[in-house]
């Protein structure tokens, strides 16, 4: 099975320029692609995940991965998917967002080797550039009707679009003309958005390389969710890789929670196992969905390539108490992890009496709510039933010293820290 062929199988193509001529030049040669992204933010969400693992599939078939990150086109704002402009933010903030994105390519790609991924920043190429050498070398090649007819600009008019965005297809298509021109680079993929920008580039490098200049174009669907809602987003908001922004247990738990209708779908997207190991699980999942293997293998997997396997067993191991109730079991780490979005009460005594705490915290409205609680078993510390009215809390009950975890009920959980 040639990648384009995998590439289909796994729903993963929407559009191409020139389907069979890319094939055939697939089956002859190496190549060298880029896929890019701007950065805007000091962290990529799982939103910008698929492209860049098409990427990658590219890199495991033998392929060279070029990965740019946008420090000049970043600085501009690309208008597709935008109905108003897009805040400008300053040189630095936008170089500390490049290094933090380039760390984050390192978990994706392997960067040794023949076909070792390559990582290159726009803003290096761009930045020299006078503002006659961009009018004269490359906007004298740019129709304006061409432009205007273009979806990421059309959808603006109405609204309005900034001279500033509006040449943002051109910069987008210089980088591809850079990569054509100094790394023999002859792909480029993207989200569908990204489909104008693209066949710019394509345009360009024709105008400037010649009429025999072989380049081509691919761009992968939408990721969807059955249930209508947009992928990638949460009550909490999104999902990032940066795991100070969304921990390794939050992470792993959005994969495990997805829907039945989907899981196969993001097997395929996502992770990189073959179609055989997929339709297994597929067989699995049909004979006892309550096993939820599919969705396990998701967490694990997508957990594993952007965290690595200590951060995956700790999602487990979090995941594994909070469901028993063993939460004795878990470190201060753990418990910053699993515990992050519970109500958290900072006790200051060294010692309290657990029904003083019970009011205190707000686990229960009342004392005599509290003494009802606790005298009911519906208390726990640290996992442990505790029916006893006078129980006083010491530093025998903290865990590392730092925290006490009290459950009301089946799945209340409550974050005392000290």
């Amino acid at each position: 099975m040639s990648i384009i062929q995998e590439l289909t199988w796994r729903g993963a193509v929407y559009q191409q320029t020139d389907a069979e001529g890319l094939e055939e030049l697939l089956q002859k040669e190496q190549i060298a692609l880029y896929c890019g992204i701007d950065p805007t933010g000091d962290s990529m969400h799982i939103g910008h995940l698929l492209p860049f693992l098409i990427l990658r599939r590219f890199q495991q078939a033998g392929h060279k991965p070029i990965i740019l990150v946008g420090g000049a086109t970043g600085t501009i704002g690309d208008p597709s998917g935008k109905k108003e402009e897009r805040q400008l933010q300053s040189l630095e903030t936008i170089q500390h967002n490049v290094a933090c994105l380039q760390g984050q390519m390192k978990r994706i790609f392997d960067f040794e080797g023949k076909n070792g991924a390559e990582m290159v920043n726009n803003y290096d190429w761009t930045s020299p550039l006078s503002i006659i050498d961009f009018l004269r070398d490359f906007g004298k090649n740019f129709n304006l009707n061409y432009m205007l007819s273009k979806d990421t600009v059309a959808s603006r008019l109405e609204t309005g679009i900034s001279f500033t965005e509006f040449t943002y297809q051109i910069l987008q298509a210089m980088d591809f003309n850079h990569l054509y021109e100094n790394h023999n680079c002859k792909l480029q993929i993207g989200g569908s958005d990204q489909w104008g920008n693209i066949t710019a580039g394509l345009e360009l490098i024709r105008k400037k390389q010649g009429e025999g200049a072989k380049a081509y174009g691919l761009t992968i669907p939408l990721v969807t969710k059955a249930d209508g809602t947009k992928f990638g987003k949460t009550e909490s908001g999104a999902i990032w890789l940066d795991p100070e922004k969304t921990t390794p247990y939050e992470f792993y738990q959005f994969w495990i929670n997805t829907d039945d209708r989907d899981v196969i779908k993001y097997l395929k997207f996502f992770t990189f196992l073959t179609e055989a190991e997929i339709a297994d699980i597929e067989k699995q999942m049909e004979e006892a969905a309550h096993l939820r293997v599919a969705q396990k293998t998701l967490a694990a997997e997508m957990t594993r390539l952007i965290h690595g396997e200590e951060a995956l067993e700790q999602a487990i191991k979090i995941s594994a108490a909070l469901f028993s109730g063993s939460v004795a079991e878990l470190t201060a780490a753990e418990i910053k992890q699993g515990f992050k979005d519970v109500p958290t009460f900072e006790a200051t005594d060294e010692e309290v009496g657990l029904v003083d705490l019970l009011v205190e915290a707000k686990i229960s409205p009342s004392k005599r709510q509290a003494r009802e609680d606790v005298t009911n078993g519906a208390v726990y510390v640290n996992g442990e039933r505790t029916q006893e009215l006078e129980k006083v809390l010491t530093k025998e009950d903290r865990i590392e010293g730092q925290f006490t975890i009290i459950r009301r009920g089946k799945k209340k959980y409550f974050l005392i820290k000290y």
